[in-house]
């Protein structure tokens, strides 16, 4: 159960990070010149009010610290940078081949 739901997930990461970057290549082609949307961008225009609910409870509850050099840095990041290698991790870890020849070590 665990694998198909890492396998599921892993799935829609990957495609959110190869729709996030086939737009940003259809920008950069448009331009000329190459450009990224940061993920925090894209957070804002698709839900900016759980952006600031996220900050303010982060800086409230967890640490003020971790805001600001750490997740700050994540949001500057194109959202295929962030999914993609996550996406790929959880369909990694989610493989039923894998997990039969772990358990027959």
């Amino acid at each position: 159960m665990v694998g198909f739901l890492l396998r599921f997930i892993g799935v829609w990461f990957v495609a959110v990070a190869l729709v996030s970057f086939v737009v940003d290549a259809t920008k950069s082609i448009a331009i000329s010149s190459w450009t990224s949307t940061p993920l925090g961008l894209v957070w804002f225009d698709l839900s900016p009010a759980s952006l600031n609910a996220s900050q303010a409870a982060i800086q409230r509850y967890i640490s003020p610290t971790l805001w600001d050099p750490v997740i700050q840095s994540l949001l500057l990041m194109p959202p295929w940078v962030i999914f993609g290698p996550i996406g790929l991790i959880m369909l990694w870890y989610g493989d039923k081949r894998r997990r039969i020849s772990r358990t027959l070590l």
